[in-house]
């Protein structure tokens, strides 16, 4: 047996759930997906990494600026979907879309639900600190995130991990679960079980202000913004290297034990002092520049011990 599956989603992050349906033989009769943007030096129209994947298979593709209007509405339930499978799409489900599909629509969601509801759960999860996060598949309602729990994988947060890192692996470890969700459904054994009331968080979208390294901070707090913030929109600070100040992404980090004055470069290994304690920069890009170790950026960088970091 397969379903009949409307897929909506637009990033990177949402490919392999996509692949991965198409793999185990489900239907899929049409993917939602963002309109095209113009992107790269000539501004061509670039399509979404999940609109991309759609052409490759030959599924007939809709990019809706809305699904507010009765049209739109109209022209999605007339697909006769089971299910509709959604992953980072990044449109709002209105309540005649969301009872469309015979078996109504599932979610792939990044976060341990009630923990961090919302846009950003990636980041936010790694900026915090958390220890631990998952992947959950969530049967959609009218709020946001709200629905009931299906399905879940835990994730463990390792000290260094990264937003991308956490990224990759929630996306394929999604696919999987989103997958092994769609066989539960056809049998009819997919159970839900409804969010705790207590614990509820939720992920604003990162602002960009955020980005900027405050280091007065403790060297927790920084080390956690700069690795949720990797590599996009990236934590930054500013230095005079040469030519004027310039604004320098860092991407990779790693708490030590040193001491200083905040915003202080302690040596020549990029170990800069926090309000408690010390970062030493692992990774890092200079405007217009690709990343680069620590030792090369400092071959091309005029910056010595005592220099004091903006």
């Amino acid at each position: 047996m397969s379903l009949r599956v409307i897929f909506m989603g637009t990033p990177d992050f949402a490919v392999p759930t996509l692949s991965e349906i198409i793999g185990q033989g489900h239907e899929v009769v049409a993917v939602y997906t963002r309109a095209p943007k113009p992107a790269g030096r000539g501004m061509a129209e670039m399509k979404t990494p999940v609109h991309q994947l759609a052409d490759r298979f030959g599924i007939p593709v809709f990019t809706p600026k809305t699904l507010r209007a009765a049209e739109a509405q109209q022209a999605f339930a007339s697909l006769g979907a089971d299910v509709a499978v959604v992953v980072a799409y990044g449109l709002i489900l209105p309540k005649e879309v969301l009872e469309a599909p015979a078996l109504g629509c599932l979610n792939l969601h990044g976060s341990l639900l009630p923990r961090w509801r919302g846009a950003a759960p990636i980041q936010r999860a790694i900026m915090a600190g958390d220890a631990e996060t998952g992947v959950m598949v969530m049967q959609m309602d009218e709020g946001l995130d709200t629905g009931p729990v299906g399905m879940v994988e835990k994730i463990a947060i390792s000290p260094d991990m990264t937003a991308q890192d956490l990224h990759d692996r929630m996306s394929g470890l999604g696919a999987d679960l989103m997958v092994r969700a769609l066989a539960a459904l056809e049998r009819g054994s997919l159970g839900f079980v409804a969010q705790a009331q207590d614990g509820v968080t939720y992920a604003a979208k990162i602002d960009k202000a955020e980005a900027r390294i405050d280091w007065s901070r403790p060297a927790a707090e920084v080390h956690n913004l700069i690795r949720g913030l990797s590599p996009f929109p990236g934590a930054w600070f500013e230095a005079d290297l040469g030519k004027g100040k310039e604004r320098v992404k860092v991407l990779r980090a790693k708490r030590v034990a040193a001491v200083g004055t905040p915003g202080t470069l302690l040596d020549e290994a990029l170990t800069i002092a926090c309000g408690e304690g010390a970062v030493q920069l692992v990774e890092v890009q200079r405007a217009g520049s690709k990343a680069m170790v620590a030792a090369d950026f400092l071959r091309g960088a005029k910056l010595g011990a005592g220099t004091i970091l903006g």
